[in-house]
């Protein structure tokens, strides 16, 4: 893997794209595009995603005489548009608590709207049932001198009784904008439900995404995976910069609507099931920072509270029962909502694995969440998470888990009562039956990546540099780094990358699990078999 040349090679003329001369030439194109980005945000003279859907340009933020409040960038240019002129922009799809008959489809308007519903129907051109939706409104209040205040204006509609193993085609509207109209049949686009028994599918996951050319490159080669679904472990958008779950968090919630356009290449098509990292603690919306969540996603609801921790659900899509769990609720690193749940959330959870393993038609049990179990990169481990949860995935024998916060690749042994329970190499294989479990942490979604401590080196499909061991550090409830040397890092990439997994059925069924960078190449690979 090659690293981007830096700077404008000497003799060519610098384009004039508001970024000084001098700094330019030092900038890659990856980095003048983030500059950029983030100085015409700042400043409310970018278009934003719902403006460009629309065809709309923004403007500075104006005031709204009857309430008060300034408005949005979106809001003040849009209001003085006709309805018709309002497009619907950051679709994004969702699972619902049985993928086989249920799908939730959620998007963002550029301004309020009458009446929203979405058209579905088995072919393209006969979108005869019409479903009405619901709008969440977001209004995120002005900071004095850092940003003005935003209204916003999310939608959401719940797809129920649906045939399971069928593609359906679908487009959003609302009065005065219908997507069967030969002006926005365009806008159309498809989902497939579940199948009604279990077959080969592929789903894919990362965390630490993002708005960035990184990010855009990772939806382009996890879109070639066909996934059926995709999971999004936590630090979504980084409309919080800061991360810690506090008022005093940097904050622009503009990022959202650059967000959400950003994934609908994806998400308009694929389930995009997210849970809440730190950066997704926004402060500004109820007491625990989960009103914004709240307003942009439907998630399945599975026994526990959706809306007041929209991270924490469950599904079973064939063989595979997925459980999303909001690690904020334990971390030791970031204690902002440390037990905010008062324990529900882990009783929860001990309850609903003990229900997929019961479940006959389960094979695996794959958990995913932000914080992690085991990783050796800048935030290491939490013992939080080890204390509350490592348990109960040991009582009852979870798969595979998945995690974000350290923005890399990292991939554990099979691990055992906090031991290598089995060494797990490039293309090995493991059965948590016997050898305990593999952690990965799939961080690379786009945000800018971390380094793994002095000393250590990448270790990847086509360049193994195994270590004995590595000094690293987990989280203890007071706050501290306590020191440990640890045996499990098996695998480590300092890259965009994201997990593909293969689920496969039958008298055998495996998890394929494949990590896959930014390029599409494969840098790592292992099997999960159960009773092997």
């Amino acid at each position: 893997m090659t690293a981007p040349s830096r700077g404008t090679p000497p003799g060519l003329p610098v384009p004039d794209v508001g970024i000084p001369e001098r700094l330019a030439r030092r900038l890659s194109m990856p980095e003048q595009y983030e500059y950029l980005r983030t100085k015409l945000t700042r400043r409310r003279t970018l278009v934003t995603a719902g403006a460009v859907a629309g065809g709309l340009l923004t403007g500075c933020s104006g005031s709204d005489a009857t309430t008060g409040r300034s408005a949005s960038p979106s809001a003040t240019a849009t209001g003085r548009v006709p309805a018709s002129a309002v497009v619907p922009f950051g679709r994004h799809l969702a699972l619902g608590a049985d993928p086989k008959t249920q799908m939730r489809i959620s998007w963002q308007l550029p301004a309020a709207v009458k009446k929203p519903f979405v058209r579905v129907g088995l072919r393209p051109e006969d979108l005869s049932r019409r479903v009405d939706a619901e709008i969440r409104d977001l209004y995120t209040p002005e900071l004095q001198g850092v940003r003005p205040a935003f209204e916003q204006y999310y939608v959401h509609a719940a797809l129920d009784g649906l045939k399971p193993g069928t593609t359906y085609y679908y487009g959003v509207g609302h009065e005065g904008f219908d997507p069967a109209a030969p002006a926005h049949r365009k806008t159309i686009t498809s989902f497939r439900t579940a199948p009604a028994t279990p077959e080969r599918f592929v789903f894919t996951a990362f965390g630490d995404q993002g708005v960035s050319k990184d990010a855009l490159a990772n939806d382009h080669v996890l879109l070639r995976e066909s996934p059926a679904f995709h999971l999004h472990a936590g630090d979504l958008c980084y409309a919080d910069t800061t991360g810690h779950g506090e008022k005093s968090d940097s904050y622009d919630p503009g990022f959202w609507d650059l967000f959400l356009k950003q994934n609908e290449l994806v998400a308009k098509s694929v389930p995009w099931m997210v849970t809440t990292g730190n950066h997704d603690m926004e402060a500004w919306y109820s007491p625990d920072g989960y009103g914004g969540q709240v307003a942009r996603w439907s998630l399945p609801d599975s026994g526990f509270d959706p809306r007041g921790a929209p991270g924490v659900y469950s599904f079973v899509y064939g063989n595979v029962g997925v459980v999303a769990l909001d690690a904020n609720d334990v971390s030791y690193e970031i204690p902002a909502n440390l037990g905010y749940t008062d324990g529900r959330q882990t009783a929860w959870l001990d309850r609903r694995l003990g229900e997929l393993r019961a479940d006959k038609t389960v094979d695996f049990v794959v958990v995913y969440f932000h914080h992690c179990a085991y990783s050796t990169s800048r935030h290491a481990s939490d013992g939080g998470v080890r204390a509350a949860w490592l348990p109960l995935f040991a009582k009852h024998q979870v798969d595979l888990v998945i995690n974000g916060h350290n923005h890399a690749y990292e991939r554990t042994d099979a691990i055992k009562n906090g031991e290598v329970g089995r060494r797990v190499p490039v293309g090995g294989s493991t059965d948590p039956t016997r050898d305990g479990i593999v952690y990965v942490t799939a961080g690379g979604g786009g945000k800018e990546l971390y380094a793994f401590p002095p000393g250590v080196k990448d270790s990847y499909e086509g360049r193994v540099r195994d270590l004995d061991s590595i000094e690293s550090f987990r989280w203890t409830r007071s706050k501290e780094r306590r020191a440990e040397v640890v045996e499990w890092s098996r695998v480590r990439y300092t890259g965009f990358s994201f997990l593909s997994v293969e689920v496969e059925t039958g008298t055998r069924p495996r998890l394929k699990v494949s990590a896959l960078a930014q390029n599409g190449e494969r840098v790592d690979h292992f099997e999960v078999r159960r009773g092997a």
